[in-house]
């Protein structure tokens, strides 16, 4: 049968990443029998963006009974809305349950991939030595590289900085004068925590958010031993709150506003929290709400209304020994500088080390604009799959929804390598490239086009390449099975395979 998994070089697959989209990707390949595969972690334990995001008061803004697989419903949430910590704890239970420790290597960061077409096999690079794969899943997912902007004299600041997604735990922020800077969904939840410790804040907002009451409740004991007793009750629940979120589609997608209600509703939660008139104007939006992320939030707002607070409305423009400016002059002398300013997503960092068939990077290919056919594959990579790419991230309901549409996608193009006995497959460009008009096309007069606002939604170009267009059921039937038709298949290899493996 060959060696174990953890002395391996060559496997039919090779999965990057150990968060939601990794971890639901290994445990239905050995659902389906395909057990040759290994996921390559670069941390010392699974978990993903909810390992690395320590930062206080981390949470997440989709309603719990979502946020869970299908197959694996955690009926034991203690709150509506779940902190980091239940949710990572999750994470490790699934790795538990369905056996993964041996499949994954901790510590194992990928520096490259290419495409040996000679050999029909992916070639991969990490820091502890060379594999190959047959299929080369990524499973990196969108927000796990921070982003920290280029901010002259930066290099020359004399005290503590570090972004939201890498806090310092050891770090005592008692009596800091801190600058936060950007005012996203991670700023939001780790202000209203530090506030009340810190000598001062100076919050840099370049662009206020939306910013809508938390309607978190906590679950009982009660509710959880139904839940436990009566799975069929656990997804009716789960059905009603998806369809909920579901409703929301239109107001995105065809008809802005319809979400003048929404608008409302925000206005009057800013209304009841901030009193003061100035900067309850320096609050308030001048965009359509939805056209970027809306926030939840009970504790930011009264939190900026704090004597130890202040917001200042310009964007930083350069950074001194012990000081921060904005761009309209405004300069605060901090010791300490917290980036919540969100992740690298349009240009995904991995796309910079991944080659294909003809040796040019997926960063190169992408210059004009991430596009994938149906999110997962791209026409110039055969054998790769792209879990959580290109326009498959969502502003309304569950990213685990699209998760698992993917992977039984790819699972389906598995099967369909195993019974043809084809070396790999590649999408066709011009299916790639009639799929993408299709989004494009959805993607016209969304309030993400036409809200008036600038986003991380949208790449250098202006183009959104993060979000999907519509309802998630369309995606679901868009990825329900594999398209031969769509693809170029590649026999076997024309040199020596890179390895056997079993399949």
């Amino acid at each position: 049968m060959g060696a174990v998994v953890g002395e391996q070089t060559h496997h039919h697959v090779i999965i990057i990443g150990a968060g939601f989209a990794g971890l639901g990707m290994a445990i239905r390949l050995q659902q389906h029998e395909m057990t040759d595969f290994v996921v390559l972690e670069r941390a010392a334990d699974v978990g993903g963006t909810w390992r690395d995001n320590s930062y206080p008061g981390c949470a997440c803004d989709v309603p719990s009974a979502l946020y869970s697989f299908s197959f694996e419903l955690n009926p034991s949430w203690s709150r509506s809305f779940s902190g980091r910590q239940e949710i990572w704890d999750y994470l490790r239970h699934c790795a538990q349950r369905y056996g993964l420790a041996p499949r994954i290597r901790f510590h194992h960061e990928v520096l490259a991939a290419s495409w040996d077409h000679l050999r029909r096999c992916w070639q991969v690079s990490t820091n502890r030595g060379q594999l190959t794969c047959d299929v080369l899943i990524t499973a990196t997912g969108p927000l796990s590289e921070p982003k920290i902007p280029s901010l002259p004299g930066l290099d020359t600041f004399q005290g503590k900085v570090f972004h939201s997604a890498r806090w310092d735990l050891d770090y005592d922020l008692r009596d800091r004068q801190v600058a936060v800077i950007g005012t996203g969904a991670s700023a939001i939840q780790f202000v209203p925590q530090i506030q009340p410790t810190v000598g001062s804040l100076t919050l840099f907002q370049r662009t206020p958010a939306w910013v809508m009451p938390r309607g978190e409740r906590r679950i009982g004991d009660v509710e959880q031993r139904l839940y436990r007793a009566m799975p069929g009750l656990h997804r009716l629940v789960r059905a009603g709150i998806y369809c909920g979120r579901e409703a929301l589609v239109p107001g995105f997608t065809v008809n802005p506003r319809l979400l003048k209600i929404a608008e409302k509703t925000a206005r009057a939660h800013l209304r009841r929290q901030v009193a003061d008139p100035e900067l309850r104007a320096k609050l308030t939006p001048d965009y359509a709400i939805g056209c970027k992320r809306i926030l939840i939030s009970n504790d930011y707002l009264p939190a900026l209304t704090r004597p130890n607070v202040e917001v200042i409305t310009s964007a930083v423009a350069r950074v001194g020994a012990d000081w921060v400016q904005a761009a309209d002059g405004t300069r605060r002398h901090v010791d300490t500088i917290v980036f919540g300013t969100g992740f690298h997503v349009t240009d995904m960092p991995m796309a910079s080390w991944i080659h294909g068939r003809d040796g040019r990077a997926l960063a190169e290919v992408w210059s004009g604009g991430a596009q994938a056919h149906r999110g997962t594959t791209v026409a110039g990579f055969p054998n790769l799959f792209i879990l959580v790419g290109p326009n498959t991230g969502l502003g309304h309901t569950s990213l685990i929804y699209m998760i698992e549409s993917q992977v039984a996608y790819t699972i389906d193009a598995l099967r369909h390598l195993r019974r043809t006995g084809a070396a790999a497959v590649e999408v066709r460009p011009e299916a790639q490239a009639a799929y993408n008009r299709d989004i494009h096309r959805r993607m016209r007069g969304t309030v993400w086009t036409t809200g008036g606002c600038a986003s991380w939604y949208l790449d250098a170009h202006g183009h959104n390449t993060t979000l999907w267009p519509t309802f998630t059921w369309r995606f679901r039937r868009a990825t329900r099975r594999f398209r031969a038709a769509e693809y170029l298949v590649h026999e076997t290899a024309t040199m020596a395979p890179c390895g056997c493996s079993l399949r």
